[in-house]
């Protein structure tokens, strides 16, 4: 028999080449949610303050570059020159940022020149950065847990890398100190926290991966020197917020950059999965790209055998993790009752790692020994709350009188500060109602119904000439206008001050149809939500598509009061320059409020279990919830209906607009039917926050 060798090798390279393409295809499936996600978005300037930093969920370690001219996060999006690469930074956050601990930079020759690399191309996704420079250097990062993997590729001959342990971003170095042995090189760092108000501690193991010379060059930098045929060279990074050892023992073994990008990749892809959404791919990678944002912070710091640091700076043992890295006031509204709605397997340890802020010496800002790098703490009182409602376990009885000492801090002197006390007083006796101590809660709850004459005498009259003026009357980031509409624990009493719900319902069209609000912040952010308490509960229902989808009109900025030129485009942009000058992500906040919107759930009111319903962003929606999914169907799907028509909860019709926590954590299916026009529906069985609206 005669053998035709071209058919046999043609039909051998056509074999290999469809099972090529289906492996390929089925790698790609394999991390089809994690390339969505865009991690340049909100990168360049003051549009979110947003970096590409190869990171792992809810960990310090971040490894990403340092670019001249720069933002908060160490990266600028247009930015050609680079002066290395750091180990942390604090997504999101404003104070002109903080972190940028341990840079590296690659260089060739026989040391480093100190002028900028120059970028030719960069490329990203969850967990992985890349670079090419114009002088031929390749460089990748990927970051596991609290390790990180460093991958250079040199042209022929000498090179090294410049490591400085004394660089930071913002001026926040503080001290280091550091040991060269047995070819790695290990130590710490201290650093100021956000907003320069603490200082926290941060260990670290540098290995590599062949044989180099380390040549101290002076108090904090290091040259590390590769031999001159090495062309591929490997760092390997261990961190620790406890201790020395941990580094070590959290440095990755010498797989290659390879293992540790895959790893990372399939850890991204879980999490990002636990809520899935069918609809069109722009917007499904806008939403997953938000998201993304909210899985960075708080950190993890706690180590597998369960040891921490406290905010006392002791070393403690925990059974479950322990979470550090917070931005309470900025993300209470939004990304945290997101992670208690869709992460209950993780928000348990959030839970109790902010309870255990007041076992330790919990301070509004950060103090001389904190675990890591954070921002404030403050309504912390109110979070606990929510999530002891919502079913999580909280030991209020071992912290009451660390709660109780905080009251004795909070205060009335300034307008904002008066509606921001009255709302953690107002937490604070239900808390001791669950302790069943009647009498304290009577009394808070009486210092927190103080709250009316503040806002009789300041926010009643607007007709005074600063009503519009920035942080008028010593208030922190916001108007008077802005202001008046944070009481969101008693909204029915807000209605009586504002005069009846028809004066009401005038005053909040007056603030929206003439864009008062300010969307760059988080002091009205909820102002949306009042509609669900006027006489036009639709216009909520508009509106939170209008804020999340269409172009606004918007004529604050956190650096300006309302003045002539005004923002005019959309929110939430997937590109670098995604949102509102000024507007800083906060830790989750910003993209938090997108991602409630997007699944159709805002809550009401934090400390109340209880979730607002819009037509959500996407025809369906699901909630993985720890196996028992919740899935959110919209009927008559397009942006042309942001109106609810009609609500089905499992099958049975649900004559309102709002769920309980627990309605979602048992599983089920909520099918919403859109409309195009305003509906009435629901109207007359509003759920309206009141001092006994949970009595």
């Amino acid at each position: 028999m005669k053998i035709n060798w071209y058919r046999l090798l043609y039909s051998f390279v056509v074999c290999s080449t469809l099972l090529l393409g289906k492996l390929v295809s089925a790698q790609e499936d394999k991390y089809e949610i994690q390339a969505l996600v865009n991690v340049f978005l909100g990168s360049s300037g003051d549009h979110g303050q947003l970096s590409p930093a190869a990171s792992y969920p809810f960990s310090m370690l971040s490894i990403g570059p340092q670019t001249n001219p720069t933002t908060h996060m160490g990266y600028e999006y247009f930015a050609k020159e680079f002066l290395g690469f750091t180990h942390n930074r604090f997504e999101g956050v404003g104070c002109q940022g903080s972190g940028g601990l341990l840079l590296v930079k690659p260089f060739l020759g026989d040391a480093d020149d100190r002028k900028p690399l120059i970028k030719v191309s960069d490329r990203a996704e969850p967990g992985y950065y890349a670079v090419s420079f114009a002088n031929g250097i390749q460089a990748s990062f990927s970051v596991n847990q609290q390790g990180g993997v460093h991958h250079y590729r040199f042209p022929k001959g000498k090179k090294g890398i410049r490591i400085d342990l004394g660089y930071c971003i913002n001026n926040t170095f503080v001290a280091e100190n550091h040991q060269l042995e047995d070819q790695t090189l290990s130590g710490w760092i201290k650093g100021k926290t956000v907003c320069h108000a603490g200082v926290y501690q941060w260990f670290y193991h540098l290995a590599f991966s062949c044989p180099v010379d380390i040549i101290p060059l002076n108090k904090h930098e290091v040259l590390v020197i590769p031999g001159n045929d090495t062309q591929d060279f490997e760092v390997y990074v261990g961190t620790s917020t406890v201790g020395a050892t941990y580094a070590v023992k959290a440095t990755p073994k010498r797989k290659g950059i390879a293992s540790a990008k895959q790893s990372s990749a399939t850890d991204w892809e879980q999490l990002l999965g636990q809520i899935t959404v069918k609809g069109e791919k722009e917007r499904k990678q806008l939403f997953y790209s938000l998201l993304y944002r909210t899985l960075q912070s708080p950190y993890i710091i706690s180590e597998p055998d369960g040891a921490f640091r406290g905010v006392d700076g002791k070393t403690y043992q925990a059974n479950g993790k322990r979470y550090h890295g917070w931005a309470v006031w900025d993300n209470y509204k939004t990304q945290l009752p997101l992670l208690s709605l869709a992460y209950p397997a993780i928000y348990g340890d959030v839970v109790q790692s902010i309870a255990g802020l007041y076992a330790h010496g919990k301070r509004d800002f950060a103090g001389p020994t904190e675990p890591s790098n954070t921002v404030r703490t403050e309504h912390a009182e109110i979070v606990l709350l929510d999530a002891y409602r919502k079913g999580y376990a909280v030991d209020f009885k071992s912290i009451k009188d660390s709660l109780l000492l905080e009251a004795t801090r909070f205060n009335f002197k300034k307008p904002d500060r008066a509606l921001e006390s009255a709302y953690d007083l107002w937490a604070l006796s239900y808390i001791f109602e669950v302790l069943k101590d009647k009498q304290r809660s009577d009394s808070l709850m009486q210092r927190a119904a103080e709250y009316q004459t503040v806002w009789n005498r300041e926010f009643k009259d607007l007709t005074k000439s600063d009503v519009d003026r920035m942080s008028a009357r010593g208030m922190y980031q916001g108007t008077i206008r802005q202001y008046r509409w944070a009481v969101p624990f008693d909204m029915k009493g807000l209605v009586e001050l504002a005069g009846g719900k028809a004066a009401f319902t005038e005053q909040l069209d007056d603030f929206f149809d003439h864009h008062y609000f300010n969307r760059a912040n988080e002091p009205d952010m909820q102002s949306q939500l009042l509609y669900y308490a006027s006489d036009k509960p639709w216009k909520y229902q508009w509106l939170t598509h209008h804020l999340a989808l269409d172009t606004v009109i918007q004529y604050y900025f956190n650096d300006n009061s309302r003045g002539t030129g005004a923002f005019i485009d959309r929110i939430y942009k997937n590109e670098p320059k995604a949102y509102i000058r000024t507007m800083d992500d906060d830790a989750g906040a910003m993209s938090g409020w997108f991602v409630l919107t997007a699944i159709g759930l805002q809550p009401a009111c934090v400390g109340e279990p209880i979730y607002y319903l819009n037509v959500p962003l996407f025809p369906e929606v699901v909630l993985k919830n720890n196996g028992k999914p919740f899935a959110i169907q919209v009927e008559n799907f397009d942006d042309k209906h942001p109106y609810i028509k009609n609500i089905q909860l499992n099958g049975k019709p649900l004559d309102r607009l709002w769920l309980k926590h627990d309605e979602i954590a048992k599983g089920g299916t909520l099918i919403i039917e859109a409309s195009e026009t305003p509906q009435t529906f629901g109207k007359d069985g509003m759920w309206v926050s009141s001092f006994d609206a949970m009595n």
